[in-house]
């Protein structure tokens, strides 16, 4: 019996997708060139570097893609045709790796864990970021050695870059970016028709003007989260002077901070929750007209689901963000931004200093664009 090895669908300890012995099967394909992506984290950072996807095929369309993340980052990235094989960060999956040839490695992390696996791997091409044997994280190759210096120069980064996110990472792989190049995400319908049917429940109709507020901005950089009073405010003079219908979106570190904007409004609004998971919490940022948030997951879901957003910034670089011509940004004034500070030790924060009417004159201004 003909057993093809190098058949992009073959796996060998069971049968492939397609249940077919290898003689005649029509869906034999050999595969191209091997491709390996190690981006881990953070997940808005994962969903940002998805373009690059576009280039490689472009320059390779029967290329196989492998793409290594963390486990928590698998449902947002499965589904994407462009992606071959999706494998979750373990030592499993690393010992597998490490037996495996690729022509090209893309390694998008600088943390040791992701430097010094794609150091281990074999691979004909590396590109993005290594480990030297000092424990130092190092660039791989010419064309990653600007964004490398933006990790260790805060003048070059915070003051002198203007390149966005995707087009750094365009650069560092090498490959041409004329344009702008969108997020690829998974099919999220069914998502985002459920999510539809419980805002039904709540009483909010399709056709109702709804906007997200995304509240928070995790634990590590507490500083990029706007204020609750900015929220309060917005939410009243949105729903008086628009007639939107306000949605609570955060994670479990938000339950309180929406318990407390909800409490504060004289406008109702809806709390959709702090448990959501990933893709349903995605299914609930689909359904907005307009989603108002700090430097988030949110936003990069917006982004990615073509939702118009408000960017509310101050500790992150606003230049590294690209929002495709569907958002605004609030970018703080301060001279000390942005910082990238956990903390701020200023009495009144960058972000204390942004006002709602800033941000309402932005959030109508996109309304009526659309």
């Amino acid at each position: 019996m003909m057993i093809h090895y190098d058949c992009r669908y073959f796996l060998g300890h069971k049968p492939c997708r397609f249940r077919r012995d290898c003689d005649g099967c029509p869906h034999y394909s050999v595969f191209g060139k091997r491709i390996l992506i190690i981006k881990l984290a953070a997940l808005g950072d994962v969903l940002r570097t998805t373009p690059l996807l576009r280039g490689l095929h472009a320059g390779s369309p029967d290329c196989h893609i492998t793409w290594l993340t963390e486990s928590n980052v698998i449902p947002m990235l499965q589904g994407i045709r462009e992606i071959d094989r999706l494998m979750p960060y373990a030592y499993e999956t690393a010992l597998q790796l490490e037996m495996e040839t690729f022509n090209e490695l893309y390694c998008f992390d600088k943390e040791p864990k992701a430097t010094a696996l794609a150091m281990k791997i074999h691979a004909e091409r590396k590109v993005g970021f290594g480990l030297s044997r000092m424990g130092n994280v190092i660039p791989l190759n010419r064309e990653a050695e600007y964004t490398y210096r933006l990790g260790i120069s805060d003048n070059l980064k915070f003051r002198t870059n203007q390149k966005t996110y995707p087009e750094l990472i365009f650069e560092c792989a090498a490959i041409p970016c004329p344009e702008p190049q969108e997020y690829i995400l998974p099919d999220l319908t069914s998502e985002i028709e459920e999510a539809g049917t419980r805002l039904l429940e709540w009483g909010i109709r399709p056709e109702d003007l709804k906007i997200g507020f995304n509240t928070g901005s995790g634990e590590v950089f507490a500083t990029k989260k706007w204020t609750e009073e900015g929220y309060i405010r917005l939410a009243d003079r949105l729903s008086k002077e628009l007639g939107a219908k306000i949605l609570l979106l955060g994670g479990p570190g938000e339950v309180e901070r929406n318990r407390r904007i909800a409490a504060g409004t004289q406008c109702p609004v809806i709390n959709t929750g702090n448990d959501n998971p990933i893709r349903k919490f995605a299914g609930i940022v689909g359904n907005c007209s307009l989603m108002i948030t700090g430097d988030t997951l949110a936003m990069h879901i917006a982004i990615g689901l073509k939702v118009p957003v408000v960017v509310i910034l101050g500790s992150t670089c606003h230049q590294e963000i690209e929002l495709y011509g569907r958002g605004a940004k609030i970018v703080s004034d301060f001279e000390c931004s942005p910082c990238y500070l956990s903390a701020c030790p200023k009495q009144v924060s960058c972000m204390d200093a942004i006002s709602p009417d800033e941000v309402f004159a932005a959030a109508a201004n996109l309304l009526r664009r659309r």
